[in-house]
């Protein structure tokens, strides 16, 4: 990145004009009042607005050698939009922070505009305003705004004895990619790619909102499940048989000595859905069955076993 403009030498509101520029314009009837004032006003029908953040730090959730600034940019976005998904609701903007040094060049903190702005407009949201602050390294902070248009939203305390566990999306994949990352390969690229952008299913999660429970598989499915046990105070238990492992973990794990099915149960941030259904006749096409709810003690059961919460955790590693 050297030899480029850089964000010191033409200031913060260059640069957030800059930005701005990229971004897409928001509908103003979603969006009354966009970027350009003291705050955003973002039109919210019914009485609640469902709102989460997420952050991203250089070197813990992104390195600047694996991946792009678009690529950044959709893996911010994506991580928040899935958490307004979860919920039942429907994502109506962005805001974003940005901590970045001095020396970061203009046109990466534009291509990360980019890929924010890509992700979002996937499901027909916009980036409404935000903050640039000076910072030793780079961190992302966005802040996804939902709606529930009336509905209930969908929380994790909700899970019921006798519910069926659904899934939706991919597992495992960003882990996988993860550990080839580390290990200096750039292939299977496929498996790479899942770590550098998420893929959330967005729409199979809106087909979701008949759910008791649902979460977003952010930090490994048995950790993210032990979120919704713990929650609802039952007993959540996994079928290991119940998964079609894909071909390309299974190669992968093969050839560099891992475990695919480890990689599922534990891998985190490719931000699939999981949830818990009243009856199989209530789960939506494209989602999968792997378990069920009892009432034994809280927790997450893989094939009869009570398990640690495992994942991924800031603080333990």
């Amino acid at each position: 990145m050297s030899g480029e403009q850089t964000i010191a030498e033409i200031g913060e509101f260059a640069l957030i004009e800059l930005i701005a520029s990229r971004l897409r314009t928001a509908d103003s009837n979603t969006v009354p009042v966009g970027i350009g004032d003291d705050s955003a006003v973002v039109r919210a029908r019914g009485n609640h607005v469902v709102a989460c953040l997420d952050m991203l730090s250089q070197g813990v959730h992104f390195r600047l050698d694996w991946s792009s600034a678009n690529d950044i940019g959709r893996k911010a976005a994506a991580a928040n939009l899935a958490d307004i998904y979860a919920m039942g609701a429907t994502p109506t903007a962005l805001l974003v922070g940005l901590s970045l040094p001095g020396s970061t060049p203009v046109n990466w903190v534009l291509e990360l505009a980019d890929g924010l702005s890509a992700e979002a407009e996937q499901v027909n949201v916009s980036v409404v305003g935000g903050d640039v602050v000076r910072g030793e390294a780079i961190t992302i902070s966005v802040t996804a705004l939902g709606e529930l248009e009336g509905r209930e939203p969908i929380v994790r305390s909700g899970a019921q004895v006798g519910d069926v566990v659904a899934f939706a999306g991919r597992l495992g994949f960003a882990q996988a990619g993860l550990l080839m990352l580390q290990r200096g390969f750039r292939s299977p690229r496929n498996l790479v790619a899942a770590h550098r952008v998420p893929t959330p299913p967005y729409a199979l999660a809106q087909s979701g909102r008949n759910a008791h429970a649902m979460i977003d598989v952010s930090d490994g499915l048995i950790s993210d499940l032990g979120h919704i046990a713990k929650a609802s105070g039952v007993a959540i238990t996994i079928d290991t048989s119940s998964f079609e492992v894909p071909e390309e973990l299974t190669a992968t794990a093969s050839a560099f000595a891992g475990d695919a099915m480890e990689w599922i149960l534990t891998g985190g941030e490719d931000h699939a859905f999981v949830a818990t259904f009243g009856n199989a006749l209530e789960v939506p096409s494209g989602w999968h069955i792997i378990g069920h709810v009892t009432d034994q003690m809280a927790g997450v059961y893989v094939d009869g076993e009570l398990k640690s919460a495992g994942g991924w955790d800031h603080f333990s590693h």
